[in-house]
């Protein structure tokens, strides 16, 4: 048996890959197209384990796609593959578009033709598990209850927006085409092989660089934090025995505002690595211009995966957020070839321009 799996050099997609690899039998195929944010280092730890075969391409390359389903003929495909940062989505749109929507949509027809082909048996249990993001039902009011599965969507960033153009893709092709999808939404992720431009990692780096530690605004603005790997065992549970069609919401039930956020950091550098002159690491956080259409809360209502398929969060952010830091103290070397782009050299020496 076979899962394919695109984006899985990317943070979320590497975590779910290494938790398969440890805990299932299954050959899992690796298809990334190695942007900036994905990096190979970080898989590192099964570099020639015959149940990891990567590949080296594009979703948008539908013969390469095509290619890959044929000659492995997997059971379900799960999408990570997408371009993330909202702040880069805001600066180069077109990326976000390209990726996001064409990319899904190329990926999309691939699969729909692989599955047609198959038989009944195999075409029964076969499942295209697509991952999204809370960011598509927009923002929420102070007192607002958290989003449902059935919350209207409401995007305001072009990333938001593409990913929610994805999601009604997916959506449109179980309903037109009767392909078994699934759909999960999850909200902030956290945890190890997290690229340092998103908050966490990047306070982590910033503050043991030096650096200052940049806050949007007044620092209020909400969120739910997730830690990657509960997010990893949801994504499987729900290929497990997700219904078909169906949308999942995915939360760490930890509403925090960002400032809440960096300042836990900080006291947990203060206790794992005090700075040289005693002082504490919360003295370098600067506020800076909130940025354009900034969402002011998202919070995740995930009763419905706990209630149907019997997931909840095995972490508390407590407990996931001294994780994390301890990791990239215990990783500085991953931390480092990621900001010099030593691994972009590797990744060009090793792969070039090759799709596979």
């Amino acid at each position: 048996m076979t899962i394919l799996v695109t984006g899985g050099a990317g943070f979320i997609g590497a975590n779910f890959v290494l938790d398969w690899v440890a805990q299932a039998d299954e050959l899992v195929i690796n298809l990334d197209k190695l942007t900036y944010a994905g990096n190979v280092q970080s898989l590192a730890s099964i570099d020639g384990n015959p149940k990891h075969l990567f590949v080296h391409g594009d979703i948008a390359d539908s013969a390469l796609v095509e290619k890959l389903l044929a000659e492995h003929q997997p059971r379900a495909v799960i999408n990570f593959a997408a371009e993330s940062h909202v702040d880069r989505s805001i600066h180069g749109p077109e990326d976000f578009i390209q990726t996001n929507i064409v990319g899904t949509f190329r990926l999309l027809e691939a699969v729909r033709a692989y599955w047609k082909a198959l038989p009944g048996d195999a075409q029964q249990a076969f499942r295209f598990l697509h991952v999204s993001t809370d960011e598509v039902y927009g923002s929420l009011a102070p007192d607002a209850p958290a989003f449902t599965e059935t919350h209207q969507y409401e995007p305001n960033s072009p990333y938001s927006a593409s990913k929610a153009a994805s999601d009604h893709l997916v959506r449109s092709y179980h309903h037109t085409y009767g392909l078994p999808v699934l759909t999960t939404n999850c909200s902030n992720n956290y945890g190890p092989y997290h690229f340092p431009e998103k908050l966490i990692p990047l306070m982590i780096v910033n503050a043991l660089g030096g650096k200052g530690l940049p806050v949007y605004g007044d620092g209020q603005q909400i969120r739910d934090w997730l830690y990657v790997k509960d997010h990893c065992s949801a994504i499987r549970r729900v290929l497990e025995a997700g219904t078909v069609g169906e949308v999942y919401n995915v939360g760490g039930w930890n509403e925090k505002p960002n400032l809440e956020i960096v300042n836990r950091i900080c006291a947990l550098l203060d206790e794992l690595r005090p700075r040289a002159d005693g002082k504490s690491y919360s003295e370098q956080i600067t506020f800076v211009t909130d940025r354009p259409g900034h969402d002011r809360r998202y919070a995740i209502d995930a009763r419905k995966l706990e209630r149907e398929l019997g997931w909840k969060p095995a972490e508390t952010f407590e407990t996931g957020i001294r994780k994390t830091v301890e990791w990239y103290l215990s990783n500085w070397q991953w931390v480092e070839n990621v900001q010099s782009g030593s691994y972009r050299e590797w990744v060009e020496k090793n792969y070039g321009e090759r799709s596979e």
